[in-house]
């Protein structure tokens, strides 16, 4: 039996079946579209996430670290006021740290002065170029972390006391408080995290050749 003559010529296909392949094509590519852009965003937020926890740790761990390494080493301040080596607040510490890296030789202290505080909602970290400051010294500043809402700070003495600030309030000139805490305890309040409470032991004597003067 022979094709009709109008069916012989037909070899493509016809416009309703182009716009229906188009559509069909379209709805894939949109759902297509929809998961990748998940996909993409999910991985943007895990790795910004990531970000702040790692952010947040070296945060703990210089702390953590500095505090180890703190020295009984007064300063002078930038009039040339006496500072003693170790200085603590509810919400700031401030001391005088070994370790201080000299891969060059230079003619300079193995020691750093160096202060943390909460600047707003970011905690910073600030270390003097000298010990002893002239009236221009002032603190190199490193943001550690933003979304920082506490750092709450106290410090134990040798008789096992607590205090908001160190030297301890009531001290004497008679009686006068170790350069060093015995222990410090911080808090630092994230909104992701929640609170992170440490408690490091400092070091109670140095050898003398580790708490040097500046050559």
């Amino acid at each position: 039996m022979s094709m009709p003559a109008h069916r012989r010529g037909r070899t493509g296909f016809t416009l309703i079946e182009l716009l229906v392949a188009l559509a069909v094509f379209a709805s894939m590519a949109a759902l297509a579209y929809g998961g990748l852009d998940s996909v993409v965003r999910t991985r943007a937020a895990l790795g910004k996430e990531q970000a702040a926890f790692q952010a947040l740790m070296r945060s703990v761990g210089l702390l953590d670290r500095d505090l180890r390494e703190a020295v009984a080493r007064p300063v002078r301040g930038n009039y040339g006021e006496p500072l003693a080596a170790f200085i603590g607040l509810p919400g700031r510490i401030e001391f005088t740290r070994a370790g201080f890296a000299n891969p060059q030789a230079e003619a300079r202290a193995n020691l750093e002065r160096v202060v943390y505080a909460l600047d707003g909602d970011a905690l910073k970290r600030g270390n003097y170029p000298v010990l002893d400051r002239a009236p221009g010294s002032a603190a190199l500043v490193t943001n550690l972390r933003d979304g920082i809402d506490l750092f709450r700070v106290r410090y134990l003495d040798a008789a096992n006391r607590w205090s908001d600030s160190w030297p301890p309030p009531g001290a004497t000139d008679s009686l006068p408080p170790p350069a060093l805490p015995r222990a410090v305890e911080y808090r630092i309040g994230t909104r992701e995290y929640g609170e992170i409470t440490r408690l490091v032991e400092l070091v109670s004597a140095w050898p003398a050749t580790a708490v040097e003067a500046s050559p």
